[in-house]
């Protein structure tokens, strides 16, 4: 039997599976590393740190009992988006890696608004957010400008680990389209946005397909790892990129909902011209010529996090759902809209806040719990409306996350979906995502969708119910107007927070 790695750099850890040509991970490894956050706002970490952990992780599965190394064909990589490594001339790191949680970039990001005005979103496809690359970038120029003018070149995080796995240099479509400086139709560093910046073209990485054969792991990587020299590594692609591609979203009508801590809704797109007007991301998928669209609730899985830990802290979440099938749709004439650290789609807000509205003294408690459940879902449904909205086909939902462990949530998300809602066998996300990249890569498979159909494993199927989902699209309209009516409010009660 041959194998890849498929490794998952995440925020707080990174993640390596060991996948067989069945899609079986055979064995699994995961070291996490720490985050600096030396001022308010300010999220950092060290770029070393990723290749000590990524080592030891590929260490641990090259020694995994029964393995031989020499099976290992290829590698690949899904990466936490947006982060700024900043390299200087000996491809070393100038300061710490800037993430994509960061939020010290509010300035930068209305001086990019003010320079490029309507190219931003045409040329880039997206709003200037303070997670991005280039804010980041501007800011170390204006504030730390010994480090910058050291800096020849940026990576972003996954692209700095390959980097120091195989001594080569590139980007793939997928992450470079959230560093706001490529031109996502186009498919090359936009020379528009680098001028307008002063930033020379010899800054940014070379491009590559993120199933693109960058080399074969270094010797000295080899020796450490246990990985045989001849180890084919490949480019990879963004954790959204990767965990649709983990999903099996790769053709039109399939979206992925995702319920973590934040929520995802995801949809392939094939036309580079559609336009969502900055209301929803528009990236390029880690599948060749072809997109996504998404929207991110930010309090999602949070939400009923928060809920319990109120509401029910000695209680495991199953003891607090108990019964909330039982509730019909609207919880009563409750509604919740998921608010808590304000929101991203489709109201780019950092001042809002959550509500209970239409409290009576019918209520109880399992009453508020179908009601957080159902706001979490309105809130990722306003991603589903405005897909539709612009034309896009939305008839089939992969739901993987905390929303795909429950029964009555995914059939919850079927009725407010309006949509068939699958869940499936065997949640791997990003880190599969990685895996399949380098399986294809490999020659295993002539195209994603093949791998996708071996790998990707469905379980159960919701449909919607025709009297719940009914019901539940008059409440949706009713859901929509509370960000308006609530938002005076909540900006004069601002100054009262703690």
């Amino acid at each position: 039997m041959s194998y890849v790695i498929g490794i998952d750099l995440g925020t707080s850890a990174v993640k390596a599976l060991l996948v067989d040509r069945n899609g079986t991970v055979a064995a699994e490894a995961s070291r996490s590393y720490p985050l600096f956050h030396e001022h308010t706002g300010w999220s950092e970490q060290r770029s070393d740190d990723w290749v000590d952990a990524s080592v030891e992780a590929l260490r641990e599965l090259t020694s995994t009992a029964g393995i031989e190394a020499s099976a290992i064909e290829g590698i690949s990589f899904s990466g936490q988006m947006h982060g700024l490594v900043l390299l200087d001339g000996e491809g070393n790191p100038v300061r710490n890696a800037i993430l994509w949680n960061d939020t010290r970039t509010t300035e930068q990001c209305r001086e990019i608004e003010r320079t490029l005005g309507d190219k931003l979103l045409s040329v880039t496809r997206n709003p200037a957010l303070e997670g991005f690359t280039l804010p980041k970038i501007l800011w170390v120029r204006q504030y730390e400008p010994e480090a910058f003018v050291q800096a020849k070149l940026f990576l972003l995080p996954k692209d700095y680990l390959r980097y120091r796995l195989t001594g080569q240099l590139h980007m793939d479509y997928s992450d470079a389209a959230g560093t706001l400086m490529l031109d996502v139709a186009g498919k090359e560093w936009s020379g528009e946005v680098l001028e307008a910046f002063a930033l020379p073209a010899s800054f940014c990485p070379p491009l590559i397909e993120s199933h693109g054969l960058v080399g074969t792991v270094l010797p000295q990587i080899a020796e450490r790892t246990g990985l045989p020299a001849t180890t084919k590594v490949f480019a990879g692609g963004a954790d959204n990129a990767c965990g649709a591609i983990g999903s099996g979203i790769l053709s039109e009508g399939l979206t992925l909902c995702s319920i973590g801590t934040s929520g995802v809704i995801l949809s392939y797109e094939n036309d580079k011209t559609k336009d969502f007007a900055g209301k929803v991301h528009f990236f390029n998928h880690g599948k060749q010529d072809s997109f996504y669209a998404m929207g991110v609730t930010l309090a999602a899985g949070y939400s009923l996090s928060w809920f319990k830990k109120t509401f029910a802290p000695n209680e495991s979440f199953d003891q607090m759902l108990d019964g909330v099938g039982k509730v019909k749709p609207g919880a009563g004439g409750l509604l919740f809209t998921p608010y808590l650290v304000g929101e991203r789609t489709p109201h780019a807000d950092s001042a809002i806040r959550a509500s209970f509205i239409g409290v009576d003294g019918s209520h109880e408690r399992i009453h508020f719990a179908r009601a957080v459940m159902e706001g979490i879902t309105f809130s990722l449904n306003e991603s589903v409306d405005m897909f539709r909205r612009a034309g896009k086909t939305v008839d089939t939902i992969i739901s993987i996350g905390g929303g795909a462990q429950n029964p009555v949530w995914l059939q919850m998300q079927a009725d407010i979906f309006n949509a068939t809602v699958v869940a499936l066998e065997n949640e791997q996300g990003p880190g599969l995502g990685a895996a399949m990249l380098a399986a294809y890569g490999s020659g295993w498979f002539d195209s994603l969708e093949s791998c996708a159909d071996k790998f990707v494993k469905h379980a159960d199927s919701y449909s919607p119910q025709p009297e719940a989902a009914a019901a539940y699209e008059g409440i949706f309209k009713i859901y929509q107007q509370v960000y308006e009516q609530t938002r005076g409010l909540n900006e004069a009660l601002a100054p009262y927070r703690g």
